[in-house]
Order: C-alpha cells, then structure tokens, then sequence
C-alpha cells in the first residue's frame, strides 16, 4: 500500500507545536525528518546533545530542532527553538509517519463470531479471529493472523499486529499498540507440589487488563493471574522479549527495556526504568521513580526513586564500588598468596630458631 507524501513549510510546523524559528526560510518546505549526518536540504533534524555540535555545523538539512540554552553559532540553517530537541523531534516525526495498514472492514478470509461487537472504521486483516462476544472499539486495527479469544475487549484507536495473540477475557484501553507474536493472558506459571513429587497445576482463572496507552514490544508474554489480575497501568512502554508473570502490577508510565523478566506478585510502582535483561523477583515492591540498571536481579523490594544494579542489587554508588573492588581482586590474591609464604617461612625460621634454643 503506497503512503501518502506529505510536506508543510517550516512555519506550519513551529506555529503547530508554538516553536519559535530562529533565520531566514521559514517557508522552505519540509518533507521529512532524518538524523543529522543523514537529513537532505528539505529535511528537519534535530541537536539535543552539545557533542554532536560539530556533525550539526556540516548538515545538509533544511533547519534543525534545537534545544533551548544551546548555541547556535555556525549552523548552517535555519534553527527552530524547542524546550527539548529529542522530544520536539519524536513529536514532529509523527506528522511524516504514515504506516500502512489494512484496508477498511473485514476481510473475507478473516473469521468474526456473530455476536462480537465490532465499532465504527474496524480494520480486521486476512486470516484474523474473533471470537464470541469480544467488543473492539472504534477505528481499531488487527493485522493478518491476529487471534482474539472470547469475551475479550479492546479499546478503540489500538492497533494490533501480526499474530497477536489475546486470551479470553483480556481488557485492553484505548490507543494500545501491541507489536507481532505478543501473546497477553496465556496462563500464569503456578503449580502445587503433590506428595509423590508430582506437580498440581493451579487454574489460571484472573484476567489481564492493559490499560490505555500502553505499547508492548514484539514477543513479549502477559500472564494471567490464578485470581485477581494482572494490570499494565496507563502509559507504560514495555520493549521486545519482556515476561510479566501473573498477578504482576506496573505502574503508570514506566519503562521495561527488552528482556525484563518479572515474577508473579510483583509490585512495580510509576516512572520506573528497568534497563535491559533486568530480573525481579516475586511478591516484592519497586517503589515510583527507581531505576534498575542492566543486568541487575532484584531479590529484595527497591525504595522509591532509588537506582540499583548488580546482583543482588545494591544502591548504584555502592555497586560502583563493589565494582572497582572486583577489578581489584587477582592483584588482592597474588597479594595475599606472598604474604601467606612469608608468613610461613617466618614460622618455620622462628621453630628452628626455638628447637635451637
């Protein structure tokens, strides 16, 4: 399917975001964004960093996003002034981003339940599955092979790519996007332990509820509860490969990066950063506003706003100097290996020294 081409004058788009353009050529046409070693002569880049000054002053872009307090002297082009030129950046990219998606209505190949409810401008692709009872609200998008169990809901303006996968009775909010091979309410990992050894699975009888706003990255895996729910609140973004066991709670607005793992009953409070391959373990809280570093495993709840790493984590300044203490340890052994040899041969020359007396 072709995209449609777009362009505005550099005016348009300051006086659509209330920027202020800073030169000559407010009118020039922009038909793109790109970054700065990459951007054309009717393209827009932005600089938020003052270590790419340099790569900004031989730019070939047509103006360029720049954040307040950082100078301006020799860029070649027009500047428009921005609070944050990152944001300002992601902001305007999305007035040039025009994804494809499926034409409107349902394909014949696709297969919807006589008793779902589906809403106005409902884009359902070829081979997709609805079930019984599921609600979709309007201008919502399921892309080829997209299952929805019964009694399921999702909100409207949501788009769901290829092969997603939502259980029975999963609530979903509105302007969700859930990337391909997401599967969201397959049963929470419990099971009881019988006498002889034998393992007892406990029904996964909760649901899952995403709110509104949320994005969830390709192949990441959303449990169920055994009962209660599991709930991805507000606006929190969750990368590729990220398991939510069940009965897990994350907060508003915060970020898992790929690989995070987290066990059942954890709390995960709003604004929290957890980086890459991060571990939590369950039943345990992470208080608003921590950050846990890469790789950290998380055994222990975490306080509000504090940053962590390591294993098991520990506040960041203390993993830092664990850190520098581990560099340290083959010299601290080779060390400690002389010192024990001389030690025992002053032992041994203070025995012959006594058997001699």
């Amino acid at each position: 399917m072709a995209r449609e081409r777009l362009a505005y004058t550099l005016h348009e788009i300051a006086d659509a975001f209330g920027y202020e353009v800073e030169g000559a050529a407010a009118e020039v046409v922009i038909t793109g964004v790109a970054a700065l070693a990459d951007a054309g002569p009717t393209e827009l880049t932005f600089l938020a960093n003052p270590r790419y000054t340099a790569q900004a002053r031989t730019t070939q872009a047509a103006a360029i996003l720049l954040s307040r307090g950082m100078a301006a002297d020799g860029l070649p082009c027009p500047v428009v002034r921005v609070p944050d030129a990152y944001l300002a950046f992601a902001q305007v990219a999305q007035w040039f981003h025009r994804p494809p998606s499926p034409p409107p209505g349902i394909h014949p190949t696709a297969v919807v339940a006589a008793s779902a409810q589906l809403g106005a401008d409902v884009r359902i692709g070829p081979y997709a599955v609805v079930g019984d009872n599921v609600r979709i609200g309007d201008r919502t998008t399921l892309y080829p092979h997209v299952v929805v169990y019964d009694d399921a809901q999702i909100g409207a303006d949501c788009v769901l790519h290829a092969h997603v996968v939502v259980r029975e009775g999963v609530e979903i909010g509105q302007r969700v996007i859930i990337h391909n091979h997401v599967t969201i309410g397959c049963d929470g990992f419990g099971y009881a332990k019988r006498p002889d050894g034998r393992w007892e699975k406990i029904p996964q009888a909760g649901r899952v509820v995403v709110e509104d706003d949320v994005e969830i990255g390709a192949g990441t895996q959303i449990d169920r509860a055994s009962v209660g729910e599991t709930r991805i609140r507000r606006g929190a973004k969750l990368d590729n490969l990220v398991q939510i066991g069940h009965a897990v709670q994350i907060g508003e607005n915060t970020l898992l990066c790929a690989q995070v793992g987290i066990a059942g009953s954890a709390v995960i409070g709003s604004q929290v950063i957890l980086a890459g391959q991060v571990g939590v373990a369950g039943h345990l809280t992470i208080g608003d506003g921590a950050t846990a570093l890469a790789q950290s495993g998380i055994p222990n709840d975490v306080p509000p706003g504090q940053q962590v790493a390591g294993y098991p984590a520990v506040e960041r300044r203390q993993w830092l100097r664990i850190s520098a203490a581990q560099a340290k340890l083959p010299a601290l052994l080779k060390l400690v290996h002389t010192l024990e040899t001389r030690l025992a041969a002053l032992e041994a020359k203070c025995s012959a020294e006594r058997k001699l007396e």
